[in-house]
């Protein structure tokens, strides 16, 4: 007989995923599921699985599938929409949660609507950004600001590496609506540099302190947002001069703010959190 899964969808910033809370709803190929219930038209449609459980050193854990299957370290949106999944099931009445990721620990301090009480945006505290790692990067530091990534032996693509628990490169130009993402993105993702694989952004500054984004996530492709992109983003924006520490990272499906704060060295991310629908599904 087959199991009915109960699941909810939601969405950070556009950037959009299936919820399911694995103690009521035992899911046992994460990867396939993922794969099959992401497709638009045959499925649910997302940019991913999160599965939400029981943790032994935080509130909760989460664990996160692209809709390739491939497994994520961390989402920032995807984190931000778990604090108010397990708010609104009635499982936590605080306002602060946290959840356990493959990246460390993350706290999220949830902000409510004055009239419904509903939850509606999230703080994330993201801890502090890498800026180097030979794990990640095949440089001779493992690390790169403004360098320069080539692809086909030609195209020429001056970038950052910042790693938020995932790597990403972060490359700044002139016009963000000339950029093919779709045929660039998988290029650098795959491109020998980067060992693991890697988020690419390419960015564009506005105004001041406004960085216009667009992203190619590794294991989904072009999302809506990205959230570990947003602050990456904001962090190579501050190191290279372009802004200070406080940015507002807009991109296709939203807004993010991003503080870099000096003291403790820590990326605080704050954007909205909207559940979209609930309903089952047969596994």
């Amino acid at each position: 007989m087959s199991n009915i899964i109960n699941f909810t969808k939601m969405q950070g910033a556009g950037n959009d995923y299936i919820y399911v809370y694995l103690p009521d709803n035992p899911i046992t190929s994460p990867s396939e599921t993922s794969i099959e219930w992401s497709k638009y038209h045959f499925g649910i449609g997302s940019d991913g699985l999160i599965l939400v459980d029981k943790s032994k050193v935080a509130d909760f854990s989460m664990r996160i599938f692209n809709n390739d299957g491939s497994e994520a370290m961390m989402c920032g949106n995807g984190v931000r929409c778990v604090a108010k999944f397990v708010h609104d099931l009635g499982l936590i009445d605080d306002d602060s949660v946290t959840i356990e990721t493959l990246s460390g620990i993350k706290t999220v301090k949830l902000f409510f609507d004055e009239k419904s009480g509903e939850v509606i945006k999230g703080r994330v505290d993201m801890g502090s950004p890498l800026l180097e790692n030979r794990a990640q990067l095949a440089t001779p530091q493992g690390k790169m600001i403004d360098g320069v990534v080539t692809l086909n032996g030609k195209e020429k693509y001056i970038g950052n590496y910042v790693c938020m628990g995932n790597p990403h490169f972060v490359t700044f130009v002139d016009d963000i609506n000339k950029i093919d993402v779709s045929h660039i993105g998988p290029q650098l993702e795959h491109h020998e540099i980067f060992p693991e694989r890697c988020n690419i952004e390419f960015a564009q500054k506005i105004d001041e302190n406004k960085i216009r984004m667009r992203v190619w996530e590794r294991g989904s492709g072009i999302t809506m947002a990205c959230g570990t992109g947003a602050c990456a983003t904001a962090v190579a924006a501050c190191i290279t001069g372009r802004t200070g520490r406080n940015t507002e990272i807009i991109m296709d499906g939203g807004t993010l703010s991003i503080d870099w704060d000096e003291n403790d060295n820590h990326v605080y991310m704050t954007g909205p959190t909207v559940t979209v629908f609930k309903g089952q599904i047969i596994l």
